[in-house]
């Protein structure tokens, strides 16, 4: 016999919980806690051992003694307490205007110490994003590449996939019961009963329940149901008078109301009509709904009768169910039950017709004299002006202090003088309401108005409309300097009273008095208000720009030129803002106004070329080709040796026609001010005027002066190739490759001359020097890809653009090349949301997204891609070229002049196709207008 325990009598293994394995966990009773009584305390426990020692004759344990009560404690603590803490010290003090105005200074000083983190903590908070982001990307990301293989499985392979079994023996046990493959021994009592069931009685008794079956279960069935003939029978002849009175109904209809019921007699008209009748009512269909609410709101109101809105809403409801008399009951009994709501005897007016709502009205004011919407629908019961006046008389004696009721009574008056009296009146009661102020002042004469304002300011020293309607009224009346006056009193006076808005309000102000034709007090409250709560270290100047193009997208020209006129004053010496007014004047304003605020910034700024080429070029398409001359004369003299002006004169000259004067202008910049730019516009004025020979002699000189010039070379091998010697263009464009390795687009040139010349294998080999050249580039990328499906080689293709994506995942120009090239139809627009995800913001994706919606004719959508396009990077013309093309097939002739007159405006200088026009020297002398148009037939 073995030594060994059974299992049962062993030991529990070390942390053992019984019950654990099958997810009975533990649990805790009360007998574990022990008593709820809490023990003694530490005070209970120092007396008992004092006690102790006590009855035994010993001193008390030192570390248990009873501490004795000492008096100066508190004088102790006291002593100590902090004078800086306020808790206790000022707790039962008044919080009164001096402490309201010093939390408002700590209140503006933390939010501009914020402000001026606002910036940098931004920024930062947005690179700790992405850095996360990037650094734990989502799973979506993470097998986005994977998902994308999947195209390629074939149905074969999906098909051989092997499905996932469970072969545990539970599941086993289950999926085989399933199939009922699991056996029940049957009792005999089923089977007598099954065959029992088979035997069917016929006989009817004179009750109407069948004779009792063999089984001896009478009229019970085998389910336990009873068939009684009788029953049915009954049933059957209510269904049929019923179909019979319909009928009967139906037939004596009058009219053409003859297709109701069940007849069989139908007028066609009726038939016809019935559509028409069929509209629901309310309360027609919603009998449940209602009577379920009606329950509802009657349990609300029994439970608490003093609630109002319960009333309302249950009157409300007899009102949906079309019972008006209902609903006039019900709100009755609320106005008894609730006799000081005036939302309820507001409802019972509305209720009731014009006799009995004026009854109700005066009992109403009864119960509520002091009530101002109550007074006010009683006079609006009257019909005649008189009775009007005499209800709002009564409210006056009631509530001589509401604002509402002196209105109403003032608006009655016909006469300004009885208006002007009442007002008057009005103020003497009521001195701290702005409106009556503002009311009185405008009746008033003008010397009578500035009267009453000055009481009103007195009255009211914290209102900034007093101050606003005094400078209006001094622009008025002609007054140009008192309004500025007026307002710089108006703002310290503010000042004074704490009571300055913030700046943002200010400009709402101005905007306002814009739109009501007061631009002179408009330009007062910017001067005046515009630099309240800025301080020096803030961005002052990209805030008010900020400023002023918020004004300009609202339409308040005014506003945004006042607050151009005082950036200008701040920032004198700035390009920035006076280029910005400048550009608010020549799209909103006057030539006049923009060449004298041209004319200031390039004193300002003499040194600034920018602001002298464009007030050169307003004069030049103003037609004053002297003083554009003249311009560029003065420009000189600030400006020597800048290649910019040369140009520009160069370009004024060879517009005009003057092709001498250019050549001159031209030969004396490049020994002047001799730069790369002067030498490439030198070969293309040569070009524009088909002087090949010359242009060569040109680039030549100047490659020996400037041998990194990319620009030359491309146009030495652009020269070459339309005089179709190629041999000299390769030699041109290989050597400027080999000068300029990062130059994109001259890696370019050379590899579109060998694919012309039909060598792909060299083409192939430039573009590989080029990446290697030129990492990472979505060009040098795009250009690979199409040249290989150019060559009918779409594997290659998609392999290139394989390791494309790897190069450049958020280059739009790539996944747009791919999108339209190397996609399905179908695949398009998923193809489009990915790319948008991995490259956001892209102006080539927009248009892409643009012309597949256009594709499917969802031309909304396509417009709204294509606006975006054009915002997001307006430089950018084969937007413009898209979009415009799009306009010429689905847009009105307003839509597409818009379109062209904001490309005028922006004057794009990129893209493919639109660099490709402008860069032509036929098309030199085209105007934007002209080149937009090109563009838009080129692209397809």
């Amino acid at each position: 016999m073995s030594g060994r325990k059974d299992f049962l009598s062993q030991q529990a293994p070390e942390n053992y919980v019984a019950g654990l394995g099958r997810g009975a966990t533990g649990f805790t009773t009360r007998s574990d806690l022990g008593p709820a009584r809490e023990g003694p305390s530490e005070e209970q426990i120092k007396e008992a051992l004092a006690k102790r020692a006590a009855a035994l004759g010993n001193a008390p344990p030192t570390a248990y003694g009873v501490n004795k009560k000492k008096e100066d404690d508190e004088e102790v603590e006291d002593q100590f307490r902090d004078a800086e803490n306020e808790e206790g010290l000022f707790a039962t003090g008044n919080y009164d205007r001096d402490d309201d105005e010093a939390d408002r200074i700590y209140q503006t000083v933390d939010e501009r110490m914020d402000k001026r983190r606002k910036a940098r903590r931004e920024i930062r908070e947005r690179e700790a994003q992405q850095e996360y982001e990037r650094n734990n990307p989502k799973i979506q990301q993470q097998f986005a590449d994977l998902k994308r293989a999947l195209g390629t499985v074939s149905d074969e392979d999906w098909a051989s996939i092997p499905e996932v079994g469970d072969l545990t023996g539970k599941n086993r046990r289950n999926k085989a019961a399933a199939r009922g493959e699991r056996f029940y021994a049957v009792p005999d009592s089923v089977l007598a009963g099954a065959r029992d069931t088979s035997q069917m009685g016929t006989e009817v008794q004179e009750d109407g329940m069948a004779i009792d079956a063999p089984n001896g279960h009478g009229g019970h069935q085998a389910d336990g149901t009873m068939t009684n003939f009788a029953d049915i029978g009954a049933a059957r002849d209510k269904v049929l008078k019923v179909r019979l009175d319909q009928a009967a109904q139906s037939q004596t209809a009058a009219g053409t109301d003859t297709t109701s019921g069940t007849s069989t007699n139908i007028d066609p008209n009726g038939y016809l009509t019935s559509l028409s009748k069929t509209e629901i009512k309310a309360g027609e269909f919603q009998v449940g709904d209602v009577k379920r609410a009606r329950v509802l709101l009657e349990s609300v109101i029994k439970t608490n009768p003093r609630h109002g809105p319960g009333w309302i809403a249950a009157a409300r409801l007899e009102e949906y169910a079309g019972k008006i008399v209902s609903a006039r009951n019900v709100i009755a009994r609320g106005s008894k039950m609730c006799p000081k709501s005036e939302d309820v005897w507001l409802e019972s007016i509305r209720l009731n017709d014009n006799h009995n709502a004026r009854i109700i009205a005066a009992e109403a004011i009864q119960k509520n004299d002091r009530s101002v919407r109550l007074w006010v629908e009683a006079m609006k019961l009257e019909t005649d002006p008189a009775s009007k006046k005499r209800v709002l008389r009564k409210a006056l004696d009631h509530i001589p202090q509401s604002v509402a009721i002196w209105k109403e009574a003032v608006n009655l008056e016909e006469s300004p003088e009885d208006a002007r009296l009442l007002l008057a009146k009005a103020t003497e009661i009521i001195p701290l309401s702005v409106e009556l102020w503002l009311a009185l002042a405008r009746l008033e004469t003008p010397d009578q108005a500035q009267k009453v304002l000055n009481k009103a300011r007195k009255a009211v020293p914290a209102s900034y409309e007093i101050w606003i309607a005094a400078a209006r009224l001094q622009e008025q009346t002609g007054q140009t300097t008192m309004v500025f006056k007026v307002m710089d009193r108006g703002i310290k006076a503010l000042a004074r009273e704490s009571a300055m808005l913030k700046r943002e309000e200010w400009i709402t102000q101005a905007e306002t008095c814009e739109e009501e034709g007061a631009p002179l007090t408009c330009q007062a409250l910017v001067k005046e208000t515009l630099g309240w709560g800025l301080d020096e270290d803030d961005d002052r100047k990209q805030i008010w720009l900020d400023d002023a193009k918020a004004s300009t997208g609202r339409g308040r020209y005014e506003t945004a030129r006042a607050i151009f006129a005082y950036a200008i004053r701040v920032f004198y010496n700035r390009k920035s803002v006076w280029l910005a007014a400048a550009d608010l004047e020549r799209q909103h304003g006057t030539k006049q106004a923009l060449w004298d605020l041209l004319g200031e910034a390039v004193k300002s700024c003499p040194t600034s070329e920018v602001l002298w080429m464009q007030l050169a070029r307003e004069k030049w398409e103003a037609g004053e080709l002297d003083e554009a001359r003249k311009v560029l004369g003065q420009a000189f003299k600030q400006n020597e040796g800048n290649e910019d002006i040369w140009l520009a004169a160069v370009k004024l000259e060879a517009d005009v026609g003057e092709t001498d004067k250019a050549r001159e202008l031209l030969a004396t910049a490049r020994s002047q001010a001799g730069t790369d730019r002067v030498w490439v516009k030198s070969v293309a004025f040569e070009r524009r005027l088909d002087d090949k020979d010359r242009a060569l002699e040109l680039v030549n000189q100047g490659l020996q002066i400037y041998p990194k010039a990319a620009k030359l070379w491309m146009q030495k091998g652009q020269i070459y190739e339309s005089k179709n010697m190629l041999p000299q263009a390769r030699e041109a464009y290989h050597t400027g490759t080999r000068a300029c390795t990062q130059s994109v687009a001259l890696w370019l040139l050379a590899s579109r001359l060998e694919e012309k010349m039909g060598v792909m294998v060299k083409a192939r080999s430039v573009l590989d020097r080029a990446r290697l050249a030129v990492p990472k580039n979505p060009e040098l990328w795009t250009e690979t890809v199409r040249l290989e499906y150019r060559a009918k080689n779409m594997p290659a293709a998609n392999q290139k653009m394989a390791q494309a994506l790897q190069e450049c995942p958020t280059s739009g120009l790539v996944w747009s090349e791919r999108i339209w090239h190397l996609e399905a139809r179908t695949q398009r627009k998923p193809r489009i949301l990915e790319a948008i995800q991995k490259a956001d913001n892209d102006p080539v994706l927009f248009v892409t997204a643009a012309r597949i919606f256009w594709g499917e004719r969802k031309l909304e959508k396509a417009d709204t891609w294509f606006q975006k396009a054009v915002i997001l990077d307006a430089d950018y013309g084969d937007t413009w070229g898209w979009y415009y093309k799009f306009a010429l097939m689905h847009s009105t002739d307003e839509k597409r002049e818009d379109i062209i007159n904001r490309c005028v405006q922006n004057e794009p200088k990129h893209g493919e196709v639109w660099q490709g026009v402008r860069k032509k020297p036929e098309n030199a002398s085209m105007s934007t207008e002209e080149v937009l148009k090109v563009v838009a037939g080129m692209l397809d």
